[in-house]
C-alpha cells in the first residue's frame, strides 16, 4: 500500500505509551497500529485554540519598562484554561482606519484558523477628530471597517466577538460619563445585524468604575506622583484612559466573565475561578501569579 496520509487538522495524534506520530504520512503497518489504539481507548489530544486580539492602547500588552502601564489583553490569558493561546495584536494609537492600514488585519488573516476566536475593540481612536487621520465616523468608515474584520474571520472558520471600547474614568456630577455612545451603537447595531456575539465592555466597565467610585477607581488607572520616581513615568502621570496593573486585571476579568456567557464555543475554555484577576494588590508585573 506505500503510505497513508493521515488527516488530524495538523495535530499530532497522542499514543498511548507517551510519544508521538513523527510525520504526516504513516506506512499501511502502522496506520493498523494506530488504528488498534484507537480501539484500545486512546484519544486524540485536546485541540489547541487561539484567542486572537484587535484593538489598541487600552489591550495591548506593554514591555516591562512601561509598567505600571497594562492593557487588558496582557491578562486574559490568566483567564483560560492551558489549551488557549492568546494572541495579542493589539496596538496604541490604532483606530479600525490605521489598524486595517498597516496591514494588521492582513496579518491576523494570514494566522487565523478554523476554531480560533477574533476579538476586536476599537473606538477610542476612531473617535479621535484632533489626529484626523484616525478618525473613523461612526456609521460610515468604523461600521464598515468592523464587518470587515468579521468577515476575515468568518472567510477562515473562525469567531468574531465584537466589544465596544472601554470605558474612561470620566466623571461628571458623581456618574461616569460614556465617551463614546455613538461608536458603541454603531457596533450594538452591526453586531444584531449580522448576527455577531457582542461583549458590552463600554457598559460593563463603567458599572465597575462607577461601583469603585470617583477615588476609589483612581487606582485603576494611571495617576502617580514624581515623587515616585517610576521609571516609565519620571515625570509623573495623570491618565483616565490608560490602565495600571489593577485597572488592567479587572478589565480581562470583565472580558472573560462575559467571554464565558455568551456560550460559544472558546466560552468553555473560560476558567469559573479567576482569581489572578481579582487581586487588590498589584504584583509588579504583568503574569498571572
Amino acid at each position: 500500500m506505500g503510505s497513508v496520509p493521515i488527516e488530524h487538522g495538523g495535530r499530532e495524534p497522542h499514543l498511548c505509551g507517551g510519544a508521538r506520530q513523527g510525520g504526516r504520512e504513516v506506512s499501511a503497518q502502522r496506520l493498523r497500529s494506530l488504528i488498534g489504539l484507537a480501539l484500545l481507548g486512546c484519544a486524540w489530544p485536546a485541540a489547541a485554540v487561539t484567542i486572537h486580539i484587535a484593538g489598541d492602547s487600552t489591550a495591548a500588552d506593554y514591555a516591562a519598562d512601561r509598567y505600571p502601564q497594562s492593557g487588558w489583553g496582557q491578562f486574559l490569558g490568566c483567564a483560560l484554561d492551558g489549551s488557549v493561546t492568546v494572541r495579542n495584536h493589539a496596538v496604541g494609537g490604532r483606530s479600525t482606519r490605521t489598524f486595517i492600514g498597516e496591514k494588521r488585519l492582513d496579518r491576523i488573516k494570514a494566522e487565523i484558523g478554523a476554531g480560533d476566536t477574533l476579538l476586536i475593540q476599537f473606538g477610542h481612536n476612531d473617535a479621535n477628530t484632533v489626529k484626523i487621520e484616525r478618525y473613523a465616523d461612526p456609521l460610515g468608515a468604523y461600521r464598515s471597517n468592523l464587518a470587515r474584520m468579521i468577515a476575515v474571520a468568518r472567510s477562515t472558520g473562525a469567531q468574531p466577538v465584537l466589544i465596544t471600547p472601554v470605558t474612561r474614568r470620566n466623571w461628571k456630577n458623581g456618574r461616569v460619563v460614556a465617551d463614546f455612545t455613538p461608536w458603541s451603537d454603531s457596533m450594538r447595531a452591526l453586531a444584531a445585524e449580522l448576527r455577531v456575539p457582542l461583549i458590552d465592555l463600554e457598559r460593563d466597565s463603567a458599572a465597575w468604575v462607577q461601583a469603585a467610585g470617583e477615588a476609589g477607581s483612581r487606582v485603576y488607572f494611571l495617576h502617580h506622583k514624581a515623587e515616585e520616581r517610576l521609571p516609565a513615568f519620571p515625570s509623573g502621570i495623570d491618565d483616565d484612559t490608560h490602565f495600571s496593573e489593577l485597572g488592567a486585571r479587572g478589565i480581562a476579568e470583565i472580558v472573560a466573565r462575559d467571554l464565558k456567557a455568551l456560550e460559544i464555543p472558546v466560552s468553555a475554555h473560560v476558567l469559573a475561578a479567576r482569581p489572578d484577576l481579582k487581586r487588590t494588590m498589584p504584583l509588579g508585573r504583568a503574569a498571572c501569579r
